[in-house]
């Protein structure tokens, strides 16, 4: 079976972060490595990741200064991650997985999802699940990454927001797919969106250059459903989406245009087959 490594970035986390290791070190397959990136913790986090280490030598641990809470630097932490995983020759994987300091993952999690993926090499991205509903997309935590694609198209994550979606629609562009795997399950001991209230669902969406009927689909499977975000969640979505202004550079600023035109043409075809499917059914 294939081999990963995990990056899992953390701060202020001294109520969930050792259970979320432990439960990859629990695996059945167990990761190569974990890297984990505190992001400058004030609390006991610190001494709880050294401890840690002290007791698994494929631990291995990034510390920042402590900067204040700022999303924008996650997908800065995982590209220290990755660019140290190369620089110290930690060993090439199959695959890297995103874990985060609130999940914990059944002890068969990376097993399951492996399993799948190395039958069938056209799968990119693939994830388990947390709840009773189908999801289409992969989720964030407990996301595999195949490596042979990564390294191919993109390397390092952009530093821009959006950086959890491209590669799925990067995945999707170059002819390949994406799976959620319900049989693989995790559950996070936060609240989804406890931080952020889903600003950057909503923003991303308009740096990556998302078709507005896309959206608004979105937005109404969310608020009828209640489902992954909750009906507040998709109305935050929407209101981000709309209201956003992308700046010209940087973390906010939107995505080039040969990938927004991309992902708008993809999500167009996808938009006219939903609505020939159901022209079809009323007729």
């Amino acid at each position: 079976m294939g081999s990963y490594y995990v990056i899992v970035t953390c701060r202020n986390s001294e109520n969930d972060i050792e259970s979320a290791i432990k439960s990859l070190l629990r695996q059945t397959i167990k990761p190569k490595y974990i890297i984990i990136v505190d992001d400058g913790s004030t609390d006991n986090t610190p001494s709880i990741l050294k401890e840690l280490k002290s007791r698994n030598d494929n631990i291995h641990l990034i510390t920042n200064p402590d900067l204040g809470y700022d999303i924008g630097r996650v997908v800065l932490n995982w590209n220290k991650a990755i660019n140290l995983a190369r620089i110290l020759n930690l060993g090439i994987t199959d695959y890297h997985m995103i874990g985060t300091d609130d999940t914990q993952f059944e002890g068969s999690y990376a097993e399951k999802i492996m399993y799948n993926m190395d039958n069938n090499n056209r799968i990119v991205v693939a994830s388990g699940n947390y709840d009773d509903n189908n999801y289409v997309t992969p989720h964030g935590a407990g996301r595999f990454v195949r490596n042979s694609f990564f390294n191919n198209v993109l390397r390092l994550y952009p530093e821009k927001m959006g950086y959890e979606s491209v590669i799925l629609q990067m995945s999707l562009y170059h002819g390949f797919k994406n799976l959620v795997i319900n049989e693989a399950r995790f559950s996070h001991t936060r609240q989804l969106g406890e931080n952020h209230h889903f600003y950057e669902f909503g923003a991303s969406m308009r740096t990556l250059g998302y078709h507005p009927l896309f959206v608004l689909g979105r937005f109404v499977q969310c608020f009828l459903s209640g489902k992954p975000m909750g009906r507040l969640g998709a109305i935050y979505m929407l209101y981000y989406y709309l209201s956003y202004k992308p700046k010209e550079n940087g973390y906010d600023s939107m995505y080039d245009l040969e990938i927004r035109k991309a992902i708008r043409t993809r999500q167009k075809t996808r938009i006219k087959q939903i609505f020939g499917i159901r022209a079809r059914q009323s007729s």
